[in-house]
């Protein structure tokens, strides 16, 4: 297959999502959920998603883009420092709504990225499947006017988009991302085949040209908010921005904030960021970060390559910048609707920082020529706006998830250790709470503080059980952990799995991995590290403790089994030179 064919496959392979035959969603009174076991009035739920964010973007999180808002919420809640996801965007969408293993939610792979032995396969239809209900049906069932705007990613037909799936209003991106501006705009993401699809309550409409993503998702979450002022519900809303996801395009006024804020480099970010967490008591005071992965040093860099990069970092931090803004817009409305008091804010972020050059692609798949023909300007003073298509590459990313090892796409902490947050509502606010805690989790936290509880049915159907726990005894203070230390979370994705069991992660990185378009970093063997001594992944500790990390790999196995995890066929399994899986 060519390059040109190979971008095409992955970006639009989307299509594989939601091919099954319709399934009616609406749940019949054969299968209530529990009615509230309190009197006083149910909580409103408020959760924000942001896209591909970094650990320490944040101010709250060591960062130094202006986020008064999101700090606001985040210093007077709760913050959590070990807080994880799946390594990329829809399968820990599918966890986080269904509090289900993404294995067994429907997006055991991304769409885009199924491989030929796991097409077909349970678990891995590429859209959120009917062995779970999502939050929003549970609720929706228990009395919640239920709201949505920003992007969907499990499922383009009608049946699987969000106004089958439980929210009563909607506004939706189906794919997992498009041009900031409006997909009409860049010809050249048209002309791959990737152009992106919106359904406004479950109808397709055109994007509003020219009105920036996170500006209009506010603008129709608020929409949603003012003409229920009178609706006596609760309301759950779900806020799932596109920013800072690539490609990285901002206002300008945003963007010209940060002019000139990044020329000292990645490794001056990474630095700085990490002794403001050292401050914050975010990160212990001796850490040392992980090494640099295949990046280059930023004196190395000719003074081009260095105006580049540090305009991509500037475009990079007015995206975080605007999202910001807009989740100030929100909390100003919900205070002038009287709302605000009564709702519980939860924020994450669905992965670590993109890692990828993600115009590698079109340089390599389009002759340099054939660029201003598909309205494709990536010269300096054009990065970040609506004609402009980069991303922010390793070097930042790496300097974003510090202190930890990698970024996107990997099961390792700085692919799947995420920003995260919880204010309102009887959260005893103030703390940071380091345990382990999971996007799983989110699920049957609501349910709980809504006073409700799981059915074993709905639709006629059952359903799988919550896998994650409720976060309530923790938001409230009464509680530190949520998990014994016996307790084991696997995760697996594109083949590379971990396992965490109390203070030790078990890690596997294949040698090479084809499903999603990186130089895949790995070893081919499984490492071992206490993540509690040394959160940066560091030290592998496999030949030191061998029993532990026979003992892990045991448990990761008895993982892969019983959530249907589909690995390669015997002959991919051990590329040459590797040590067997």
């Amino acid at each position: 297959m060519n390059k040109m064919l190979k971008l095409s496959a992955f970006l639009t392979a989307t299509a594989l999502a939601g091919v099954a035959a319709p399934v009616v969603r609406a749940a019949p009174a054969a299968d209530p959920v529990a009615a509230p076991g309190a009197t006083q009035r149910q909580p409103n739920f408020l959760v924000i998603v942001a896209d591909d964010l970094g650990w320490s973007d944040l101010g709250a999180f060591g960062g130094e883009i202006q986020t008064p808002n999101l700090d606001a919420i985040a210093n007077a809640g709760v913050r959590f420092t070990g807080f994880h996801t799946a390594p990329t965007c829809s399968p820990t969408r599918s966890m986080l709504l269904s509090g289900v293993d993404n294995h067994q939610a429907g997006v055991g792979s991304m769409a885009e990225t199924l491989q030929p032995n796991q097409i077909g396969q349970p678990g891995y239809e590429g859209y959120l499947n009917d062995r779970v209900a999502s939050i929003a049906e549970l609720l929706h069932q228990g009395g919640y006017r239920t709201l949505m705007s920003g992007k969907w990613h499990l499922g383009l037909t009608p049946e699987r988009g969000p106004a089958a799936r439980g929210f009563e209003r909607s506004y939706a991106l189906l794919q997992g991302l498009g041009n900031h501006f409006g997909a009409d705009q860049n010809k050249a993401w048209a002309a791959i085949g990737g152009a992106s699809t919106y359904r406004d309550n479950g109808r397709i409409v055109k994007y509003p040209k020219g009105r920036y993503s996170a500006d209009y998702f506010t603008d129709r979450l608020i929409g949603f908010l003012e003409e229920g002022a009178k609706d006596q519900r609760p309301f759950f809303a779900y806020l799932p921005y596109t920013t800072p996801h690539w490609p990285m395009q901002a206002p300008a006024e945003t963007i010209a904030k940060y002019k000139g804020r990044y020329d000292a480099g990645y490794e001056a970010l990474r630095d700085a960021r990490l002794a403001r967490q050292k401050q914050l008591g975010l990160v212990p005071v001796d850490l040392k970060p992980h090494d640099w992965e295949g990046v280059k040093p930023w004196a190395s860099l000719s003074a081009d390559e260095k105006a580049i990069e540090a305009r991509k970092m500037e475009v990079y931090a007015a995206m975080v910048d605007r999202m910001d803004q807009n989740v100030g817009r929100v909390v100003e409305v919900l205070k002038k609707l009287g709302r605000y008091d009564d709702t519980v804010i939860i924020f994450l972020a669905d992965n670590g920082p993109e890692g990828n050059v993600i115009e590698a692609p079109f340089q390599a798949a389009l002759k340099p020529d054939k660029l201003p023909a598909l309205r494709i300007d990536n010269s300096l003073d054009n990065i970040g706006k609506a004609s402009s298509y980069v991303g922010y590459g390793p070097g930042w990313a790496q300097a974003n998830s510090s202190p930890s090892w990698l970024v996107k796409s990997y099961p390792t902490e700085g692919g799947t250790r995420v920003t995260a947050f919880a204010a309102g509502r009887g959260v005893a606010g103030r703390r940071i709470a380091g345990g382990l805690f999971s996007v799983t989790d989110v699920a049957p936290t609501l349910l709980d503080l809504a006073g409700l509880q799981q059915p074993a049915t709905f639709a006629g159907h059952a359903i799988l059980p919550f896998q994650g726990h409720s976060l309530a005894p923790v938001l409230t203070g009464g509680q530190a952990e949520v998990r014994q230390p016996t307790e084991a979370v696997g995760t697996e994705l594109f083949y590379r799995r971990a396992l965490r069991k109390g203070d030790w992660k078990a890690v596997y990185l294949p040698t090479s991995s084809s499903a999603y378009p990186r130089n895949s970093v790995g070893t081919g063997v499984w490492q071992l590290f206490n993540v509690a001594q040394d959160p940066a992944e560091a030290h592998d500790l496999a030949a030191a403790e061998p029993a532990k990390l026979k003992e892990l790999v045991a448990d990761w196995d008895s993982y892969a089994k019983d959530k249907g995890v589909v690995l390669p066929p015997p002959e991919a399994a051990k590329p040459e030179g590797a040590a067997k899986p």
